[in-house]
């Protein structure tokens, strides 16, 4: 096993590389290194130090996208999962380390890709972007509505020095385009309502006992982080790579349940065609209340003002078992394992990740007041979305689900889990990011974490 990084180097004078990506970004000509190399902005050898932060599982899916750069740094609780890493990416000389705030102060690094479990994400991601990093972060982007708040606040003030992703990647499907291009254009009239659902379940009686010991590479008390202490459970990670998530994103202290989950990938389906930023108001009912568990069963619903293109509307969330009335009886929605529906003054629209259905009802509703749009007009595709990120690390900053956008979500989603808790409907100050009706509910926009831990480092 090779020594893992534990000490940090001390500032140099030198011009950092993130400075020098910064520069040549921001023009086509060229700068004069101290070797008397010239290099232009977009030439092969401009590549970015990229921190992988969760280097199996999930990371495993960016292997490929990332390892067109410099990998100059692994991270990962299970000292077995960093050795893993370095061998499918090839990468002897990564630094290694087990605790990702030591990882981020590395002086070299320009960007960093996140895949730590999900009630570490905001933690990491604020302090990547305290440090002028630029983040990919796999969903979701937070566990609170307090968090999602922090990091967006934190990109806000960074949004023209730093490029941003969160790990929606079904977003770069085309259908969400042609969705996004009939909603906006009258395929079915003014949009009045939006329903989104997931059939996931998966359900857990409660925290798990203790049960053995850790293994010997698996540091346990960094895999905790900021939540509670739970004694140790192999029930926690025995999962296939990439499946681990669901071994514990139902538990309160570790996920946000089925919105953390393909909540975050659905809802995405939805929100990209609605041009929302905060609700006003949430309400949601669902599985009888548990205190270690998220729900399985909920709908959660909320409301939306007016903007420059649409009129007021109602966004809900089904999952788990809950879902809408389908608006024909010959159009069975539970075929659609997670799925929108957008009501409209004139129609459904009905669609998954990769395709969708037009459905007129009324007299009128003969469609002969939508004019599709021009070829030319259409939106264009994503592309590669992870490389979507690193290109635009080293251009315009400009990705389709930043952080702002990203928070935006699950902010309204987590609001929902709020709503949930407090058994009431809830009206909501996007702006303060209060509970304007209920103490209780307001409370539970934060939580507490363990001694030691900030979310802002």
């Amino acid at each position: 096993m090779k020594r893992i990084e534990t000490k940090t180097t001390k500032n140099s004078d030198q011009i950092t590389r993130r400075g020098f990506l910064k520069s040549t970004a921001a023009g086509t000509g060229f700068l004069i290194l101290p070797s008397g190399t010239r290099l232009g902005a977009q030439a092969a050898g401009n590549k970015l130090n990229i921190a992988l932060i969760g280097s199996y599982g999930r990371g495993r899916a960016h292997y490929r996208s990332i390892n067109t750069q410099n990998v100059v740094a692994l991270c990962d609780v299970d000292e077995e999962h960093i050795a893993i890493a370095a061998k499918e990416m090839d990468l002897p000389k990564a630094k290694q380390y087990v605790d990702w705030r030591k990882c981020l102060e590395q002086k070299d690094l320009d960007a960093v890709v996140i895949c730590t479990t999900d009630h570490t994400h905001s933690f990491v991601s604020n302090w990547a972007m305290n440090r002028g990093l630029h983040v990919y972060c796999e969903k979701p982007l937070a566990n609170t509505v307090k968090e999602a708040r922090i990091v967006r606040e934190k990109y806000l003030s960074l949004k023209n020095k730093i490029a941003t992703q969160v790990g929606t990647q079904r977003h770069a499907q085309e259908n969400f385009n042609r969705v996004r291009e009939l909603i906006k254009d009258g395929a079915i009239g003014d949009l009045t309502d939006v329903y989104a659902w997931g059939n996931r379940q998966i359900p857990k009686p409660g925290y798990l006992p203790a049960l053995g010991t850790p293994p010997k590479t698996l540091h346990y008390d960094l895999w905790l982080g900021p939540a509670p202490f739970h004694p140790y459970n192999p029930g926690y990670f025995d999962a296939n790579p990439g499946a681990g998530c669901l071994k514990w994103n139902m538990y309160w202290d570790f996920g946000a349940g089925q919105i953390g989950d393909m909540g975050s990938h659905t809802i995405d389906l939805a929100w990209n065609a609605i041009d929302a930023e905060l609700p006003t108001t949430a309400k949601a009912v669902g599985d009888a209340y548990n205190p270690e568990v998220t729900p399985v069963e909920m709908h959660s619903s909320f409301d939306f003002p007016a903007n420059d293109w649409r009129g007021e509307i109602r966004l809900n969330w089904y999952q788990g078992g809950a879902m809408p009335r389908s608006p024909k009886s010959y159009v069975d929605l539970n075929k659609i394992g997670h799925g929108a529906m957008f009501k409209g003054s004139k129609g459904f629209l009905i669609a998954d990740f990769g395709s969708r259905l037009i459905i007129p009802f009324g007299n009128d509703a003969d469609m002969s007041y939508y004019q599709p749009r021009a070829e030319d007009k259409m939106i264009p595709p994503l592309g590669h979305f992870q490389e979507q990120w690193i290109k635009a690390c080293k251009g315009d900053l400009k990705t389709s689900c930043d952080f702002e956008y990203g928070c935006n979500v699950i902010e309204t989603m987590l609001l929902g889990l709020v709503a949930y808790r407090a058994g009431k409907k809830l009206d909501y100050d996007g702006v303060k990011g209060q509970v304007t009706n209920n103490t209780e509910a307001d409370a539970l926009l934060t939580k507490k974490y363990r001694k030691g831990w900030t979310i802002n480092g």
